[in-house]
């Protein structure tokens, strides 16, 4: 992995890739999902963890259980969107260390320390969030991430015994220790619809090489 990847790859995933919030009449297929699951989780996390937990929410009805926990201005965009994605991680992640990290006893680092639990758990989600967003655009995809969303709302209709959640709820936090994130919006976005960029900071106003 010596070679930087193409000129066109960096403007797909980086410099010509913008936050939409107008989407294009156009599905987004439970195939590229999957796809876009299958890259996202080769990111590294600590200790391979990976804590991070998705629901992608398509249907009429799903996106309805969704609606009373969005603010106002979230509402109609993330019903016009082929797809929603609730990115949450689980806090009780460290039950799965000894599938996933089996050369060391790292099952035991976390089980009697709820902060450290917590906290890891919260730092590697948002970083496999943010591997989503790359794995997204890199299907050609546009993503429109964003809050504006009552966590606990959305914790308690798609993560707790009564939402009929998924199998990765059920075996070992049937009480909701899974915790939403963040949402992002997928589907094919309209160019013509957005906003001038943003400037960006440079270099020398944020960084530092010591």
């Amino acid at each position: 992995m010596s070679d930087p990847i193409s000129s066109e790859a960096l403007d797909q995933l980086f410099r010509e890739a913008r936050t939409h919030s107008h989407w294009l009449d156009k599905p987004v297929s439970d195939e590229t999902l999957k796809q876009l699951y299958e890259l996202m989780k080769m990111g590294p996390t600590s200790a391979n963890c990976c804590p991070a937990r998705i629901v992608f929410v398509k249907t009429k009805e799903a996106k309805e259980r969704l609606r009373p926990a969005l603010n106002e201005g979230n509402v109609d965009k993330t019903m016009a969107a082929p797809v929603t994605a609730i990115i949450a991680h689980d806090h009780k992640f460290f039950e799965y260390l000894p599938k996933l990290f089996p050369h060391a006893p790292a099952r035991e680092w976390y089980v009697d320390n709820a902060e450290l639990a917590a906290t890891t758990a919260f730092r590697n989600g948002s970083m496999q969030g943010g591997y989503f967003i790359l794995a997204a655009r890199s299907l050609g995809l546009d993503c429109g991430p964003m809050s504006g969303f009552d966590n606990a709302m959305v914790d308690h209709e798609f993560f707790s015994e009564k939402s009929s959640a998924p199998a990765f709820q059920q075996e070992h936090c049937p009480d909701s220790h899974i915790k939403s994130n963040f949402l992002c919006n997928l589907g094919y976005g309209d160019p013509k619809l957005l906003y001038p960029r943003g400037p960006r900071f440079e270099f020398a106003e944020v960084c530092k090489i010591l």
